[in-house]
């Protein structure tokens, strides 16, 4: 039986809390905000109907403190929480307090998430279910290796390169590439005291390293009815340090056999869970075709504005859908016929473009692409601070397009009209990737940057550079329209001279 939700409060912060805000707005549902201490002007904040300061700057301290989100929820009336991505999202502790508190989880079960918390846990549950994982091994007793001879035993077993995994988290944490048996005892500890200090569990297990794989993954929805779909692929090959940097759907790799292969692996690994709302199971994927299952995350993705746009649909409203106890809006058939064009997405972090090190500061100047076809989830304005508590991701960058090349070239465009200054940015890094070659050609995979380091990073000099052209571009564009009305599209600013101009200036200023 549906009940509707009145509510939302969402516990997070940044570009995801606006991004389901915004769908909730629609839906005529109220929404509240938590903020710290910092957060107190943040977008998020001043988009809501309602919020609720939850203590200092430290997500230690405000966000990922479960008391303080029930209570907030109580103080507000909010009969449902959405979690977003990060933070406790995926935190099974906190599905069963909302529960308790008779609040809605939007989001799986805490069964499902404790289920597919632990990878070496997740591992057994789809492989038993059918679904492929990498050859590997989780320990003796299946809660990884007690000793540095069983791990040696292990490895030659499995055959070298091996990979060391932390088995209750992601995001490269505990992680280490072994090439060789004389690496692996002082891999293995390194492995285990970086997994304990970031999990808080040393437990690591072995993996067989698939040489250069395309990370591929497919989103799934399940609803309380027992129907479970996907919505096809998304490409997250391009990574640095195992973290994603752009992402695409479809992938140029994937063909229609395999992704319906996928789609099922990753169907029959959400059956084994009984799962509930949106999931993504992720899989490597070798130069063969074949794939493996690594890992699946219990919430909604960073990046699934790609699947929305080749999808054209609103997978948060799917999630209040399923959270509201209505079936699946859609059947796979439906969805299979409704899949047009391919998607990019940037992630722009306030970073380094040369070593993707945080730079936290002020928003000095923002512009932010516009145009047909162009989305651009953003968690920060003009005069924003970036702190330096939390993720440093300023926006993501998403554009469609009737197919990849076309995609690619609306991305260029809206990567050249993008302007931040006051802080470092990744830009530079985005804007060389969508030139080069291999890229270009979707010949790619987890090690790409790496490899092509020396194309990607911008020289040392092309931030001062690229500040020159941007304050050139805005005198020009000041100059030339004084005069005019502003073109509706420019976000009050006056347009940017012609692309082709912006290329000279780049060129004498070299």
């Amino acid at each position: 039986m549906s009940s509707p939700i009145r509510r939302v409060l969402v516990a997070n912060r940044g570009e995801i809390a606006v991004r389901v805000m915004r769908t909730c707005r629609e839906r005529g549902i109220e929404t509240v905000a938590v903020y710290s201490d910092v957060d107190r002007l943040a977008p998020h904040v001043q988009m809501a109907d309602h919020a609720v300061h939850i203590g200092p700057a430290p997500a230690a301290q405000s966000y990922l403190v479960i008391e303080k989100i029930i209570a907030a929820c109580k103080q507000t009336g909010a009969d449902a929480v959405h979690p977003g991505y990060g933070f406790l999202s995926e935190n099974e502790d906190f599905a069963d307090a909302c529960t308790a508190a008779g609040i809605t989880f939007i989001g799986p079960s805490a069964d499902a998430m404790r289920k597919m918390g632990s990878k070496t846990e997740a591992r057994k549950t789809v492989s038993a279910a059918g679904t492929p994982v990498v050859p590997g091994d989780n320990g003796p007793e299946g809660n990884g290796f007690p000793t540095t001879e069983a791990a040696l035993a292990s490895a030659k077993r499995i055959g070298y390169p091996v990979m060391l995994k932390a088995a209750a988290g992601g995001g490269g944490k505990g992680m280490r590439l072994v090439h060789k048996e004389a690496d692996l005892p002082a891999a293995l500890e390194g492995a285990q005291r970086e997994a304990t200090a970031a999990f808080g569990d040393g437990t690591v297990y072995l993996e067989k390293a698939i040489e250069r794989p395309r990370h591929i993954e497919i989103q799934i929805f399940g609803d309380t009815q027992g129907n479970i779909v996907h919505l096809g692929e998304r490409d997250c090959s391009i990574q640095r340090r195992h973290q994603k940097v752009i992402e695409e759907s479809p992938s140029p790799v994937v063909s229609a056999e395999t992704r319906a292969k996928m789609g099922a692996a990753a169907i029959a690994a959400g059956r084994a869970v009984k799962y509930v709302g949106a999931g993504t199971c992720e899989f490597l994927m070798g130069a063969d075709g074949s794939f493996y299952f690594l890992e699946m995350n219990t919430r909604l993705q960073v990046e699934h504005p790609v699947t929305e746009m080749i999808y054209q649909l609103d997978l948060v409203s799917w999630q209040l859908d399923v959270a509201e106890g209505k079936p699946l809006p859609m059947t796979q058939q439906e969805l299979d016929a409704r899949r047009r064009g391919a998607a990019v997405e940037c992630r722009v972090y306030a970073e380094d473009p040369v070593k993707f090190l945080p730079s936290p500061g002020k928003i000095t100047h923002l512009r932010i692409p516009d145009g047909p076809y162009v989305r651009n989830d953003c968690g920060c304005y003009e005069g924003s601070e970036i702190p330096v508590h939390y993720d440093p991701m300023i926006s993501k960058l998403v554009v469609w397009g009737e197919d990849r090349p076309r995609a690619i070239a609306r991305m260029r465009r809206a990567l050249d009209e993008y302007q931040v200054r006051g802080i470092e940015t990744n830009l530079a890094f985005h804007r060389r990737c969508f030139r080069q070659a291999a890229f270009v050609a979707g010949d790619y995979d987890t090690g790409f940057i790496g490899r092509n380091a020396a194309e990607l990073h911008p020289r040392a000099d092309e931030r001062e550079l690229t500040a020159a052209i941007i304050a050139a571009a805005l005198e020009s564009g000041t100059a030339s329209h004084a005069a005019k009305p502003v073109a509706n599209g420019t976000n009050g600013h006056a347009p940017l001279p012609p692309s082709s101009e912006i290329s000279g200036w780049r060129r004498s200023l070299r």
